[in-house]
């Protein structure tokens, strides 16, 4: 008989992150001058369509001398371990903190595109650069070359070295442009970015207690079967999957579609969200309560065609207080960390983290069709609009 192996901790599905964000660019080979320059054009070019950070390192040592004649002007001098600096136009936090992997990826979170310095730090893909003037340096870090996506090459460059050749067996397979063509490059890395948009999930919110209504709201029929299937129905036709979100599937009639149970327990639609998330954190979730009768296909089609993957969540402004509406919203992925972060704040309303974050906000075409049924006389408008329609 074989003994089960022990699984000291919950196996949790991983977000696909690599040491700073979830795309990220290292940019080797050439002196940091040229890395540097490199990086903020591509950066000047996708700027307006992506969020883009930078990561370097400053080559003057802390340390070097002649630095007890430099003015204090940062209580990091005087020992603080945290300062931070409205600069008006951006926002600077300099700290004593050891900032590990970990810490990195909290910080570069809502990052689009984390383009980085590879002669001094590891990135998930990588562009190599051929220069005569680093060539030795580039033979000494092959080992960082574990997803070479583009090849660049110099003025003085002739050839691509042969010890990268045999480090890299496909290398004919992955395009080479010169380096001076810096909007070629910032066209590919814009491709690449667009290919790797998050897939979108459907969840309805079923598991709700219905207090209000008195008997459950998924099961009202409306339009001939279920709310809930019948959403289900309208997201399956927009989205690559499609759930059911429920308290406990155990105590669930089955359906055509998968129930996802909350993980998060006790927290209404903020812990179906999560759960959601940690079921599936490299996805987008379409978010739709199952008290919106009126809801259609062409109005979430609408917003479908609207999302923006830059911001944590597209929603609709609430035509009853312009408000963002959390339950009719498109979560992305890099709202998962943003959702836990207020819940560690004792937070747990989706509609306060769209409030305090940047979403993308859009007008519904017809503002009715988010009406909100939670009580029985609204039940009877709603069947009243249905029939008239």
């Amino acid at each position: 008989m074989t003994e089960k192996k022990h699984q000291k901790h919950t196996k949790l599905s991983k977000p696909n992150f690599g040491f700073f964000g979830r795309n990220e660019w290292a940019i080797i080979g050439t002196p940091c001058g040229n890395i540097q320059q490199l990086a903020y054009k591509i950066t000047e070019r996708l700027a307006k369509k992506y969020k883009i950070s930078y990561v370097d390192a400053d080559h003057k040592s802390a340390n070097e001398a002649g630095k007890e004649n430099i003015i204090k002007d940062n209580a990091i001098d005087f020992g603080a371990n945290l300062n931070y600096i409205d600069k008006i136009d951006f926002h600077r936090f300099d700290t004593k903190s050891k900032l590990e992997t970990y810490q990195f990826r909290q910080y570069f979170n809502e990052s689009d595109l984390v383009l980085v310095n590879g002669n001094h730090f590891t990135a998930k893909k990588q562009i190599v650069v051929i220069d005569p003037k680093k060539e030795k340096s580039l033979a000494k870090k092959l080992d960082r070359l574990t997803d070479v996506g583009l090849i660049l090459m110099t003025e003085d460059a002739k050839e691509i070295p042969t010890y990268l050749k045999e480090h890299l067996p496909n290398i004919d397979k992955i395009p080479t442009y010169p380096f001076s063509r810096s909007s070629r490059i910032a066209a590919f890395i814009d491709k690449q970015l667009a290919e790797e948009k998050p897939p979108l999930y459907g969840l309805v919110l079923a598991g709700g207690k219905s207090q209000r209504m008195g008997k459950d709201k998924g099961q009202i029929n409306y339009h001939g079967k279920p709310q809930r299937e019948f959403m289900a129905d309208v997201l399956n036709e927009i989205c690559d999957e499609t759930f059911l979100s429920v308290r406990s599937s155990k105590k669930e009639s089955p359906t055509a579609y998968p129930f996802l149970a909350d993980t998060f327990y006790d927290l209404g639609p903020f812990g179906a969200i999560a759960s959601a998330f940690r079921h599936r954190p490299n996805a987008a979730w379409l978010v739709v309560a199952c008290d919106l009768p009126l809801l259609d296909l062409e109005t979430l089609d609408f917003l479908v065609k609207n999302r923006q993957p830059s911001a944590i969540a597209t929603a609709f402004n609430s035509p009853v207080n312009q408000f963002p509406e959390p339950l009719i919203s498109i979560w992305e992925p890099k709202s998962y960390p943003v959702l836990l972060q207020f819940l560690a704040q004792g937070f747990s309303c989706p509609r306060k983290v769209l409030i305090n974050s940047e979403v993308h906000l859009v007008d519904a075409p017809e503002g009715q069709k988010l009406m909100n049924v939670n009580r029985p006389e609204e039940l009877k408008e709603a069947m009243n609009l249905i029939q008239k329609a």
